[in-house]
């Protein structure tokens, strides 16, 4: 009898997993634990992270970890260098020991975000999706079972999923950091407290002051209707089936931000998997089928989105063109869906997908146009509410990325796997089809963007909240480069900018508070702190090494001192969705699943290293932590 692919792959795992123990290492410091010893070997792990100017709370986990390494017996060495650096070190290269490093998300997060995190089916493929090379049936199951189960049942599933991966430790979920930000209010309405600046439907819903248009910002994360009452959030971003046409810019008007972030000067290639983490200005520059905000779904190129059968929506398109002034078509739309499958679209041996979204490309198994304005898609096994998050995607032209589909290779770095010119492409002058088009760009100075005055947002079209009708609110957006935190704050006081969008260290937050004209914004971010290890090589590929690794962070310290208060300790990826966050996995003072050998930051070493003898491994007369005899 053939069998199943399921009960093949999972032969397959089970074939690796046996093997695990004996696996050889890609960098330096495993190569100097397995090969050419001779006696017994001093256990030696390096640390990648980037540079405290940078990241200061990167760095500030790194040394933290390093300390506590080094007093079990480990020798440690932290490496820096820069994020995109980092990143093909680690999604690209695999070559790595542990890493600390930002989840790529900036909104709460669905916990099928988790599936290309964590399945196995990704080990082997660059990009974000299982970093940690974890293969672990049980994590599998659950990963597909959540995609399939009822809203009923799927929290009981998400559960034991986040039970199974705290148990496992493929990364450890370190802290939420709140998005630290600096607005002055003067110019633009609409900024609230509780919510990252930098979001694309926040910066959409912007108006100028004194116009009537839109929603504005009381400063205390309240919204103001046209005849003056409050309302919500919710309230504004309800839709209607009214077709308004709304003015745009009633002046020439600047939305001025300024940055530490030099990555959107550089490159703006939306599938990008080593340059892009918030994709702020890709969703600006491309349109997706529908938006979300908050719980909300957003019809935005898709006119309307109906079920023909319980795997395939038809969606219906809005007139829309490309920048370059070319129709968007269905046509489009099913090649997006197939190129980000396969960016070299069969013309290599092998698929060669786009990391930046594999979880959402793999909810579809195909999408055909059925006339220039209709595209039906088919989702996987998936639940209709999960299968959805696939109409998330960028839309790209076929007629710019069809050329796009040869194999290359990176420049001046080897890559195991292959990739195509798609994914290493900086995209230096993007076409789009969303609000905002891009006019310019200087690295290390400046990125100008433009409104697009053909976007479909400038007729008032059904389906999209009132505060969003008719916008942007300004003419053209300018984002400033510039060194350091401190510099960005006095932009916002000096009035020469209207915010800061990359996030501030805690040291800026004093200085925000002695302006008059700024004031501080802050909201809990996604994109949580983790340690991530390589669990492709021995000793990492050990959970119970692993889970005592964990052990050596004191996750209440580090938030104390590296973040300075501004960030929640966590152990669970969804530690910030209150209403999947398992109960045994709350933080309550300390890690329920991996609490810290000590107190306060201080260290027990003795009970640390005993959690490494019981994981198997042995010290010398010295303390020194000895590598396992294959």
């Amino acid at each position: 009898m053939t069998p199943s692919p399921a009960t093949t792959r999972r032969a397959v795992i089970a074939g690796s997993l046996a093997g695990l123990g004996t696996a050889s290492a890609g960098c330096l410091g495993r190569v100097r634990n397995i090969a050419g010893r001779e006696g017994s070997t001093q256990m030696t792990l390096d640390v990648y992270t980037t540079p405290a100017d940078a990241d200061p709370h990167g760095i500030r986990v790194a040394r933290h970890l390093e300390e506590h390494l080094r007093a079990v017996g480990i020798a440690t060495r932290v490496n820096t260098m820069a994020e995109a650096d980092l990143y093909r070190r680690v999604l690209i290269n695999q070559s790595f020991d542990i890493y600390i490093g930002q989840f790529p998300a900036h909104q709460r997060i669905d916990p099928d975000a988790l599936y290309p995190f964590c399945h196995s089916e990704f080990n082997p493929e660059p990009g974000w999706q299982n970093p940690f090379g974890i293969t672990d049936l049980t994590i599998d199951d659950l990963l597909e079972e959540q995609r399939g189960a009822t809203p009923e049942d799927r929290p009981a599933v998400v559960d034991d999923l986040q039970r199974e991966i705290a148990r496992q430790q493929p990364f450890v979920t370190v802290v939420f950091p709140d998005a630290l930000t600096a607005v002055q209010r003067g110019r633009f309405e609409g900024w609230r407290r509780d919510e990252r600046v930098s979001k694309p439907m926040r910066l959409l819903s912007l108006s100028l002051s004194g116009d009537d248009e839109g929603a504005s910002g009381t400063g205390d994360g309240e919204t103001t209707g046209d005849d003056g009452s409050e309302r919500t959030e919710e309230a504004t971003a309800e839709t209607t089936t009214e077709t308004t046409a709304v003015d745009g810019p009633s002046a020439d008007a600047t939305l001025r931000l300024v940055t530490t972030d030099p990555r959107v000067a550089e490159n703006r290639n939306p599938i990008a998997a080593e340059y892009r983490r918030d994709g702020t200005y890709t969703e600006l520059l491309y349109d997706s089928l529908i938006r979300t905000r908050g719980d909300d779904r957003i019809p935005w190129l898709a006119r309307d989105v109906s079920w023909l059968d319980e795997q395939t929506v038809r969606v219906s398109l809005r007139e829309a063109t490309w920048h370059d002034g070319e129709p968007l078509t269905a046509a489009d739309v099913a090649f997006t869906y197939a190129f980000l499958s396969d960016t070299s679209m069969g013309t290599a041996d092998a698929p060669i997908p786009a990391p930046r979204f594999r979880g959402r490309s793999t909810l579809v198994t195909g999408a055909e146009a059925v006339d220039d304005r209709t595209v039906d898609v088919t989702f996987a096994d998936a639940h209709p509410q999960v299968g959805l998050r696939a109409l998330t995607v960028p839309i790209l032209p076929e007629h710019i990325w069809s050329e796009r589909t040869e194999v290359a290779a990176i420049a001046g770095i080897e890559v195991d796997e292959q990739t195509t010119d798609a994914l290493v492409w900086d995209n230096p002058e993007p076409v789009g089809s969303g609000p905002l088009r891009f006019v310019e760009a200087s690295p290390g100075d400046r990125v100008v963007f433009a409104r697009n005055d053909d976007h479909f947002l400038d007729r008032g079209p059904e389906g999209v909240p009132a505060d969003l009708r008719g916008k942007p609110a300004f003419d053209e957006l300018l984002l400033n480069l510039v060194p350091s935190d401190i510099a960005a704050v006095e932009h916002v006081a000096d009035r020469r900018a209207d915010a800061t969008v990359s996030n501030l260290g805690p040291e800026a937050v004093p200085r925000i508070g002695r302006e008059a004209d700024a004031t501080l914004v802050s909201r809990q971010s996604s994109a949580f702190y983790h340690v991530g290890f390589n669990v492709r090589n021995e000793p990492l590929s050990n959970p119970r090494f692993r889970r005592a690794v964990a052990g050596l962070i004191d996750k209440a310290h580090v938030v104390d001192e590296a973040f300075q208060g501004y960030a929640q300790p966590a152990a669970s990826p969804l530690a910030n969705a209150d209403e999947w966050l398992a109960d045994d996995l709350r933080f309550d003072g300390r890690d329920p699943e991996t609490p810290f050998f000590g107190t306060d930051g201080a260290l027990d070493v003795e009970a640390a290293r005993e959690a490494f003898r019981e994981a198997g491994y042995r010290y010398d007369d010295e303390g020194v932590l000895l590598v396992r005899e294959p």
